[in-house]
């Protein structure tokens, strides 16, 4: 009895010197990703929200939204810099992500995230923008468009996750929306998985690319990782699906020019399920296929994506 009572006191004292060890070696990872990969821009208020927006450039309006998992820094490493030779490019971290405030226990919706992200950028004086997003950023774009329709005037889609699909979640995004994988899972993440893993796991974005020399080094792979970040991003993730689907039969509302540009080797969301059936119900879409292109073209083609973004530009008048 009483080898059993040690027994039980000693592993408490084990679990509990391991559950302090986690946090504060967390806090000090966090800390030291925030201090090498600080925010690039400026922080606005919106409605007591802070929101981190990127400016650069002058010309006409153009907002970029990231996609899961990211920051400003994914836009920033090249799309950004090739756009402002012609437009004033706005930059924002998502709700939850990067350096950008959350404010939805249950995770932003997609429309909360338009209706913010549009105040924002009204803030900075761009009441009418072109707006661009990746992936979910694309998402995001698609419900500024349908919901807030006299605030943009053209839309650009990046490999956009458009179309209800029938895969489910997977089981990361599942743990870590959890109260329970924010509490017990995602401290040891933060704690304990390396940067170079996680800059090892780019490439499994990028496929069949590769990440750009230089890209990890920009991106900031260790703000991905935040405990906060990563519960954020998969409270969003598991509330994406429904989402879309509630969505989707207002895309024919859309009216303003709208590029999708999708790679043909996307295996992350998919050209034919997504972008293929998207430009029949959007009204005057027009698609650009990439051969041979993964889920970030906004990286690996940067060129082709700025040159979609000018041709919305042009069609709304704006070039």
């Amino acid at each position: 009895m009483q080898l059993a009572v040690k027994t039980v006191i000693t592993l408490g004292l084990f679990l509990s010197g391991l559950t302090l060890l986690t946090a504060w070696r967390a806090s000090q990872n966090e800390a030291r990703a925030e201090v090498s990969f600080p925010p690039e821009g400026q922080i606005v208020d919106v409605d007591g929200i802070p929101i981190h927006a990127v400016v650069m450039g002058q010309g006409p309006d153009v907002v970029l939204i990231h996609g899961s998992s990211g920051n400003t820094r994914d836009m920033t490493f090249a799309l950004a810099p090739i756009l402002a030779e012609n437009f004033r490019v706005i930059v924002f971290d998502r709700p939850g992500l990067g350096y950008s405030g959350s404010f939805n226990p249950d995770g932003e919706t997609i429309e909360e995230q338009a209706e913010i992200l549009q105040k924002a950028a009204a803030l900075l004086g761009a009441d009418k923008p072109i707006v661009a997003g990746q992936s979910y950023g694309g998402s995001v774009s698609l419900a500024w468009a349908v919901t807030r329709p006299d605030n943009i005037a053209g839309l650009v889609l990046i490999a956009p996750a458009a179309i209800p699909w029938e895969t489910p979640l997977d089981g990361f995004n599942r743990l870590a929306s959890t109260s329970a994988g924010n509490t017990l899972a995602l401290p040891l993440i933060s704690a304990f998985v390396p940067d170079w893993y996680v800059e090892k796991a780019l490439d499994q974005v990028f496929a069949p690319q590769s990440a750009p020399d230089g890209y990890a080094s920009h991106f900031g792979p260790g703000l991905t990782i935040r405990r906060a970040s990563m519960h954020a991003n998969a409270k969003q993730r598991a509330n994406l699906l429904e989402e879309i689907r509630a969505l989707q039969p207002r895309y024919i509302d859309i009216s303003v020019p709208t590029e999708i540009v999708h790679g043909t080797a996307d295996d992350t969301v998919g050209l034919g399920w997504h972008s293929e059936r998207l430009i029949e119900q959007i009204p005057g879409a027009e698609l650009i296929e990439l051969p041979g292109i993964g889920h970030m073209p906004q990286v690996v083609a940067a060129p082709e994506v700025a040159e979609a973004i000018d041709r919305a530009a042009q069609r709304a008048g704006l070039r």
